[in-house]
């Protein structure tokens, strides 16, 4: 079941409710500074339940160094940096 966009799964506990699940998830999310895409609950035996989770890859962008600018994009460079970077060697992963 989706619950809040956090894909939710329930192993052995038939009377679980939403605002447990909804706790549940709100502990997760105070816990982990990522963002949760999917959560199991299991039942870990004498009232106890287990958490079990996953979270969504962290999102970065690339930063590059150019002629002492350290920059995400090229898009606010003039005419000459611009002709300086696309002039660069490039080097690969080979």
């Amino acid at each position: 079941m989706l619950v809040n966009g956090v894909e939710v799964k329930v192993n052995g506990l038939n009377d679980i409710s939403e605002k447990e699940i909804l706790n549940y998830i709100n502990y997760v999310k105070q816990n982990s500074n990522e963002t949760l895409s999917s959560l199991t609950i299991s039942d870990a035996g004498n009232g106890e339940v287990s958490l079990d989770y996953q979270t969504q890859p962290a999102q970065f962008e690339r930063i590059r160094r150019i002629t002492g600018y350290l920059v995400g994009t090229i898009d606010r460079f003039n005419n000459a940096k611009r002709a300086e970077e696309h002039d660069r060697v490039k080097h690969g992963l080979n």
